[in-house]
């Protein structure tokens, strides 16, 4: 039977009219939030990190950021840059920078109340991740291990599974995991407390070395809130993660191969970034509000052109403005974007590829049956018509983009139109 962890708790907030005084979560007395609804209901690894021992972005500062990385060293600019973002977006900042120097040790470029205990909403998923691979290091778990995916426990709001309609799936523990940091699925946090309940999370973390950093557990054992972390031990987390001493190094390539993989989150720090460059980029997203106002964190790790970790960054904002906005525009997220840039392009330049040369075209033949044409490599996104009411006009929707289809009942009464959880990805998560 597992021993109880105890866990961190933030500093309480006043209660506003309609809501409990839980810090950093829904609580309206008619609405279930993302984090309740979790806790009280019923990829590749191409992409791998080599273990290391020991164009400007575009936005009002974007000129100056430009003009001031050949007058400043670059931890320096890191900073005011950071600074000059927080202010721009406003709300409360919880933050920590770290990048390896010219020696090869890791230099703390920014420590902005990194100690600060938080809700770590769905950046959150990662630790989860790390101890279902934890169990799976230890030989009590397979990444072949098939779960069934049942109704009852679907739960919407960001992922992938709710979108189906219909279930009696079986999966794979492999599949609900590149789920919950792909896409960042709230189901799969369910099916993650499947196979690791609650209370044995927080005690693979708390071996693990950390102390602040755990779930919160409810009356259902494999059930639980997503809980709280520090900016300072998510950047542990990311750097022994990328270092493979936190995991072995088959699970760490697995995590890390999701994380950076290039359909991942893409509105704030890999946002002006090419597909080569998001790729050396692994991070996670999380977005919720509270009774202080909205939150948008954002944690990752850049490599080099090698493979190796060079940097790491974990920004943690609440309190702030814009509670509807969970796209790209929010000043937050906008604030994530131009430190994004201005980060990556502190490491190395990406490596431009020499093109291969032109070899002549085999000769044409008429039959397509003996010659089927070769699919895209990279399927090109379409647009699909959105059912509608005859009489209406009909709208056009991309492919990928992301539909609030939860049951008004789980939407609240009141819900707000936004996406009120943590994403992983662009299409909300």
């Amino acid at each position: 039977m597992p021993v109880p962890v105890p866990v961190p708790v933030p500093v309480p907030v006043p209660v506003s009219a309609g809501r409990t005084a839980i810090q950093g979560e829904w609580r309206m007395t008619k609405q279930v939030s993302r984090r309740a609804a979790i806790g009280i209901g019923a990829a590749t690894a191409a992409l791998v990190a080599t273990p290391r021992s020991a164009t400007a972005a575009p936005g009002a500062n974007a000129a100056g950021v430009a003009a001031g990385t050949a007058a400043q060293p670059t931890p320096v600019l890191i900073r005011r840059v950071y600074q000059d973002q927080k202010a721009r977006a406003g709300g409360a900042w919880h933050s920590h920078v770290a990048m390896v120097n010219a020696t090869g040790g890791l230099d703390v470029v920014v420590d902005d109340d990194a100690d600060r205990v938080t809700h770590g909403y769905s950046v959150q998923k990662l630790a989860v991740a790390v101890a279902v691979m934890d169990k799976i290091d230890r030989g009590e778990l397979r990444l072949d291990q098939r779960l069934d995916l049942t109704a009852d426990i679907i739960l919407g709001g960001s992922g992938i599974y709710f979108l189906q309609t219909v279930w009696g799936d079986e999966v794979t523990v492999a599949n609900f995991l590149t789920a919950l940091l792909l896409v960042s699925d709230n189901t799969a946090v369910r099916m993650c407390g499947r196979v690791v309940p609650a209370l044995e999370i927080n005690q693979i973390l708390a071996a693990k070395g950390f102390t602040h950093t755990r779930v919160e557990p409810v009356a259902n054992p494999n059930r639980f809130f997503l809980g709280v972390t520090t900016p300072r031990e998510t950047h542990d987390l990311l750097w022994r993660l990328a270092n493979k001493t936190l995991l072995s190094t088959r699970s760490s390539d697995f995590l890390l191969g999701i994380l950076r993989w290039i359909n991942g989150y893409h509105d704030g720090i890999r946002r002006d970034m090419s597909s080569a460059e998001r790729s050396r980029v692994a991070t996670k997203y999380g977005a919720d509000y509270d009774t202080r106002g909205a939150a948008r964190h954002e944690a990752g790790i850049m490599f080099d052109p090698t493979g190796a970790p060079t940097l790491t960054y974990a920004f943690f904002a609440d309190s702030l403005g814009d509670l509807d906005n969970y796209g790209g525009t929010h000043p937050a997220v906008r604030a994530h974007a131009v430190l994004g840039r201005t980060m990556f392009d502190a490491i190395a330049p990406t490596p431009t590829r020499t093109p291969e040369p032109a070899t002549p075209s085999p000769p044409s033949t008429p039959s397509t049956a003996a010659n089927p044409p070769t699919p895209h490599p990279h399927p090109v996104d379409h647009a699909v018509v959105v059912p509608h009411k005859a009489g209406e006009k009909p709208e056009l929707r991309h492919h990928n983009c992301m539909i609030d289809r939860r049951h008004p009942e789980e939407r609240g009464v009141g819900a707000r139109r936004g996406w009120g959880w943590g994403w992983g990805w662009g299409l909300g998560g």
